[in-house]
This record gives structure tokens, C-alpha cells and sequence, in this order.
């Protein structure tokens, strides 16, 4: 049994797995929409606040809301695109109105959603996890080298901070015991960190110049407007979400020795769908589960959800609080990058353990497998080989965790089908 202090430390590790990718999200769109200082201090404060309300919502559940699983909700990677466009064309209330209006329909579109979880056989779960780890490892892999666009990209001060972390990482895992060898990241962070400081990149101006107190507050850029477009468009946005989040959930279920049920994914997207209401009501943004995580699960094997509450926790009042927030914002990012590439390493793994429940050497399954990894791969690594599509297809092909699980459900039906023409995935639910 864990004690307060040490769930506390657990759940601060997870929020510093997932930190990079949740403040990225408004510094791109703050910079892309020219906001001032004081703008994107509170977009970034909101986001942090917003995070965690949503995934304390997630974890604890109730009858309609929350899945129970020990799930991270983020920003998604997926509006950014469309919440610069929908505001550099009328403004940010328009942006947030069509957010506030799209997560309405995702809390009504759960249920039917849920009932196509049947088409999500092992053969698929299994496909679908592997992608999420796989499409994962470029961002670990240029996280290592410093970051896309930085100065230093690629100079060996980067390579050894991200070697040196995730050696730290490992034998920390490997020879430690208990509490320490759960924390295994959060000591390879640290050492690394603590090394980037020694080697004068790590410095401490972004602390210094955080407030120290920020309230979210509701329609800080305005009154939600109503745009029929921007609507459609953050519908899209969320929809891509949605399957992304039940590949998650997927893989949170193997990392925790758990089946997830359809009723939970329906529940959890539900409880998705408010959390975006709340991102458009703090003027925040759309939230999806995150797969950061999932790989942090399985390598500390620490499944508990008190630790993901305390996450959530830790978040709100990071949100509350700019200076903090800014305090873990000096880790390098060739640091994080070490980090990544076990973590996002281990949901790959788990993917593969669950595609080995399944017999491969029956031709279809191996098809299945074989050509969903591949275009979820191929999406990751290259997306701008859909850049001539229409904005809706691009959209969805460009996500390659969206592309390779649409890839392998759409398989499934074609090939896996029994002498009397029923889906496999039929049958699985029969």
C-alpha cells in the first residue's frame, strides 16, 4: 500500500512525462496567433488547470462519466492546426465556441460509438497499440537530439544528456527495489537535469519572471460566437480524438492486467466530451487521453489510480500557480527525450505482447497486422505526404495512430470472415 507521499511523488512523475506535450500545445497556438506575454501566461496556467480537472473526472467515475482507468487526459495534438485556422480567420471566441459545441457531441455520440467497439478484435487492439508506441518514438527520437528548430539540434551535449538519462533510467530499474525503482524516471529526469545545469544549459529565467498566483477564468477571450464551420471542423477534430483515446484505453487495459469493457470506453469519452466543455469554457482546449503515459505504467508497474488522481491534482494547482508550473519547464528537452524513448518504447512492447495472443500465422491476421503498423508508421513519419488532400481527409490520414487503426479495422472486416461472411470481430462479440 502506497503512502500520501509517495503517491504523491508517483503522480508527479507522470505529470512531468506529460508535461512537455501538454504546454507545447498553447505555446504554438499562443505564437502562431501573435498573443501577448500576459495571453499565453494564462493559456498555458488554464491548460494546466484544465488537464487536471479532466482527468480527475476521468479517473473517478461515475455512473455515466469517467472510465476508471488510470488515464492522463492532454491537450490533443490534433486541434491545433484547425483552432489557428478557425481564429486567424474570425477569433479565438469563435474558436472556443465551436470547442464548447464539438465536446457537447462527443458526450452524445459516445454510445453510439461504443457499440462499434465489437470491430476492435485482439488482432486490431493488439495492431492498434503497437502503432501508438511506434508513431511515438520519432518525437522521443528528436526530443533526444534537442528539439525540432533548436539551435544545438543534434550536437552531442544533447545525445549524452538523452543516452545519459535514459541510462540512469535503466539501472535504476533494474537494480533498485520498492518505491525507488517506481520512480525510476523521475530520478533519470532529475540526474539529467541536474547534468544539463552543470553543462550551463539549464536556466532558471522562465521561474523568475512567472506570477505567482493565476485564476482560470470563463471566456477569457470572449464570448463563445457561434460558426457552423468552426463547428464541423472541431467535430472532425474531436471525432480523430475519439479513436485515438480508445487505442489508449486499449493499452492502458494491458498495461494494468485489466479487459477494458465497451461501457468504460463510453464513460470515458463521455467524460472526454466534458472535459473539452471545460476547455472551451476556461478557454483552454480540446482534451484526448494521453499515451505518454501508458508507457510509464508499464515500466513502473505501479497501476494504482490514486497515483493519476494525485496527478491530476498536482496539475490543477500548477495551473493556480505559474511560478511552479514554470520550475518544470527547465528540464532540457534532449532530457525528456531520454526519458521518452523507454516509455514510449514499453507501450510499443505491449502492443507486441498482445499481438502474440493472436495466432499470426493465419494469413489475415498477419495481412491485418502487417499493413495497419505500417500506414500508422508510414502517417507518423511522413505526414506531409497527405498535404494535397482536402483539409478533412488530411486531417485524418495525417494522424497515424487514426490512419493505422482505421486501416486495421477496415482489414478486419475484409479479410477476417468466416465461411457463413460474418466479420471476425462479429463473432468475437457474439
Amino acid at each position: 500500500m502506497l503512502n500520501k507521499r509517495k503517491v504523491l511523488t508517483l503522480g508527479f512523475q507522470h505529470v512531468l512525462a506529460m508535461y512537455a506535450g501538454a504546454v507545447i500545445v498553447p505555446l504554438i497556438v499562443g505564437g502562431a496567433l501573435k498573443l501577448s506575454d500576459a495571453q499565453m501566461a494564462y493559456l498555458i496556467a488554464a491548460d494546466l488547470f484544465t488537464c487536471g480537472i479532466a482527468t480527475i473526472l476521468q479517473v473517478l467515475g461515475t455512473r455515466y462519466f469517467g472510465s476508471r482507468l488510470p488515464v492522463i487526459l492532454g491537450c490533443t495534438f490534433t486541434a491545433v492546426g484547425p483552432i489557428i485556422a478557425v481564429a486567424s480567420a474570425s477569433n479565438l471566441a469563435t474558436a472556443y465556441g465551436a470547442i464548447i459545441i464539438s465536446g457537447l457531441f462527443v458526450v452524445l455520440a459516445a454510445p453510439l460509438y461504443g457499440k462499434l467497439i465489437r470491430f476492435f478484435p485482439t488482432i486490431v487492439t493488439g495492431s492498434v497499440v503497437t502503432i501508438i508506441g511506434l508513431s511515438l518514438i520519432p518525437v522521443a527520437m528528436n526530443n533526444a537530439a534537442g528539439g525540432q528548430g533548436a539551435p544545438d539540434f543534434g550536437q552531442l551535449h544533447n545525445l549524452l544528456l538523452a543516452f545519459g538519462t535514459l541510462v540512469v533510467i535503466l539501472l535504476v530499474n533494474r537494480l533498485a527495489k520498492g518505491f525507488l525503482r517506481s520512480i525510476s524516471v523521475l530520478v533519470g529526469l532529475v540526474a539529467g537535469t541536474v547534468a544539463g545545469y552543470a553543462m550551463g544549459i539549464v536556466h532558471f529565467s522562465s521561474v523568475s519572471q512567472a506570477s505567482w498566483v493565476s485564476i482560470a477564468q470563463p471566456f477569457y477571450f470572449g464570448v463563445p460566437q457561434i460558426s457552423i464551420t468552426a463547428i464541423f471542423t472541431m467535430i472532425i477534430v474531436n471525432i480523430v480524438s475519439m479513436v485515438e483515446s480508445t487505442g489508449v484505453y486499449f493499452a492502458v487495459g494491458k498495461a494494468t492486467d485489466q479487459k477494458v469493457e465497451p461501457k468504460q470506453i463510453v464513460s470515458g469519452l463521455r467524460s472526454e466530451g466534458l472535459a473539452i466543455m471545460l476547455g472551451g469554457i476556461f478557454n483552454a482546449f480540446p482534451y484526448t487521453a494521453f499515451s505518454q503515459n501508458v508507457g510509464l505504467i508499464s515500466l513502473t508497474k505501479v497501476k494504482t489510480r490514486d497515483v493519476i488522481f494525485a496527478a491530476g491534482g498536482i496539475m490543477v494547482v500548477l495551473g493556480l500557480l505559474p511560478k511552479l508550473a514554470a520550475l518544470t519547464t527547465v528540464i532540457p528537452n534532449a532530457v525528456l527525450g531520454g526519458a521518452m524513448i523507454v516509455m514510449f518504447g514499453s507501450v510499443a512492447a505491449s502492443g507486441i505482447s498482445i499481438l502474440s495472443e493472436v495466432d499470426l500465422r493465419k494469413e489475415s491476421n498477419l495481412l491485418i497486422a502487417a499493413c495497419s503498423i505500417a500506414v500508422g508508421l508510414g502517417s507518423a513519419t511522413l505526414p506531409q505526404m497527405f498535404d494535397q488532400l482536402p483539409d478533412f481527409a488530411k486531417m485524418l490520414l495525417q494522424n497515424g495512430i487514426v490512419s493505422g487503426s482505421l486501416t486495421a479495422i477496415a482489414l478486419n472486416l475484409i479479410l477476417s470472415r468466416s465461411k457463413d461472411g460474418q466479420p471476425s470481430a462479429a463473432r468475437e462479440a457474439a
